[in-house]
């Protein structure tokens, strides 16, 4: 996204994306953990204002790639006595309060629960026992999605996914997702549309 509009309007769009996600602890019933990129995000991360009825607290990731770190953080909750969980990036602005209270229940009867990608990956992933090893997969690919079904199927897991979502990879991605944004009152949303509908009435964006 930075090599089409630059490094400016990338971070305001990240930051919007952000919002977002923290927008979606508003109503979550159960802790909330943050997981910045490394120990020298910590401070940054414990200073989001996440709008949460319940504890928000901040956990670093370990190096190594997405599966290492997902597994590791995965480990540290489980040792918190966590057991089911829900994990999201800050690139899925079309998540709404239906698909966590779906997330939820079908955890009830299922080890795990995946609202797949468009785009082959997956926007939401959830669980009730530990990931097998992660480490292996093929991350950032369009076979993400069903490469994670398949080793979590092999390793003895029922697995059960939920629709399809959109995450937001390239600026397309986010161009992709304004007529659901319209429909969308709640207001991180809203200003990541006006964002949005700012730098398409200002910028010459190459689509298709």
């Amino acid at each position: 996204m930075a090599a089409s509009l630059g490094m400016e309007l990338a971070q305001q769009i990240a930051d919007a994306l952000l919002a977002c996600a923290l927008e979606d602890t508003c109503n979550w019933p159960g802790s909330v953990i943050i997981a910045p990129a490394n120990q020298e995000d910590m401070e940054w991360a414990q200073a989001l204002p996440v709008p949460t009825n319940f504890p928000a607290t901040a956990l670093p990731q370990v190096a190594g790639n997405l599966g290492q770190r997902l597994n590791a953080l995965d480990q540290a909750l489980r040792a918190q006595g966590m057991e089911q969980l829900v994990f999201i990036g800050s690139d899925a602005p079309g998540l709404t309060s239906v698909d966590y209270e779906a997330t939820c229940a079908a955890l009830r009867y299922h080890d795990v629960v995946l609202i797949p990608a468009l785009d082959g990956g997956v926007v939401l992933m959830a669980n009730r026992c530990a990931w097998p090893d992660l480490a292996a997969l093929p991350w950032s690919s369009n076979r993400l999605g069903l490469s994670l079904m398949d080793i979590c199927r092999n390793a003895g897991q029922s697995v059960m996914t939920i629709k399809q979502g959109c995450d937001v990879d390239e600026l397309k991605d986010l161009l992709a997702l304004t007529g659901l944004l319209r429909q969308d009152k709640r207001p991180a949303r809203r200003a990541l549309l006006e964002l949005v509908d700012k730098i398409t009435s200002s910028t010459k964006i190459p689509y298709g």
